[in-house]
């Protein structure tokens, strides 16, 4: 067994002290930066998930604004369908009324000849 003297033995442990402080300080560094890392990462992700709500949104609005407007059109169609169907009901129930051949002859003759 080798006897150092205890100068060399304060010395050798002072060393080791600095190496296992920078080695500490190395580490907790690297640990800071990691962390850094993982948040910067996660609000990169939380941004990109936001964004792609975002724009899923906008499409489902859109969507749906395109479905109102097409049954705005529908129904409009459908209107103008019922409408068109009474009107001519209602004509031809005013004209069985009002239509007297006796009455109307000479109307009767004037569009028998334009026809």
């Amino acid at each position: 067994m080798v006897w150092l003297p205890l100068s060399a033995v304060r010395l050798i442990l002072s060393l080791q002290k600095k190496r296992a402080e920078q080695a500490l300080s190395e580490a907790r560094n690297e640990g800071t930066q990691r962390i850094a890392d993982a948040e910067k990462r996660a609000q990169l992700s939380a941004e990109e998930i936001k964004a792609n709500a975002q724009a899923e949104a906008a499409r489902i609005i859109a969507q749906a604004k395109a479905e109102a407007d097409q049954q705005v059109t529908r129904a409009r169609d459908a209107l103008r369908t019922e409408v068109a169907a009474l009107a001519v009901k209602g004509a031809e129930q005013i004209l069985r009324r009002e239509v007297d051949a006796k009455a109307h002859a000479g109307l009767l003759d004037q569009l028998k000849a334009e026809l």
